[in-house]
């Protein structure tokens, strides 16, 4: 038999090189093939200034959304309508006796536009068509729409 105080234990067996776990998986929303702005975006942006409408108009991942090409021509359009309007305005303002009556009005139909204006910039960011009442019909024939 053997001595039990020269017993030794066996040694212990090589450590095997695990991989650390992957991290869990986290969402990611998919990106628009080919696009950097989504649709309501583009859309809302085109209401900043009539710039950015017209190369809505003309850029390709663009003007082939009828969403897209909607705003952008309602935009157009109701940029020529407020233009329009303030001329009319300007003439009335130039006729003797009812002239001052524009001191009046200018502020009025400038706060109504931007006010039509805050509505359908919001609408648009938010994926909704807001027609305006004729400008939104010659917006929807030309976009074809």
């Amino acid at each position: 038999m053997s001595d039990p105080n020269s017993y030794q234990p066996l040694p212990p067996p090589p450590q095997q090189y695990q991989a650390p776990p992957p991290p869990p998986p986290q969402y990611q929303a998919p990106a628009p093939a080919g696009s950097g702005l989504s649709d309501a975006a583009a859309s809302g942006l085109a209401y900043i200034t009539i710039i950015p409408a017209i190369i809505f108009l003309v850029v390709p991942p663009y003007n082939q959304s009828p969403n897209v090409r909607f705003h952008s021509w309602q935009c157009i359009f109701l940029s020529i309508a407020w233009f329009a309007v303030d001329i009319v305005l300007m003439i009335i303002g130039r006729i003797p006796f009812i002239g001052w009556l524009t001191w009046m009005l200018f502020p009025l139909v400038g706060l109504g536009f931007f006010i039509l204006w805050l509505v359908v910039l919001f609408n648009a960011f938010n994926g909704k068509r807001f027609s305006i009442p004729f400008i939104g019909d010659l917006a929807a024939k030309q976009a074809g729409a």
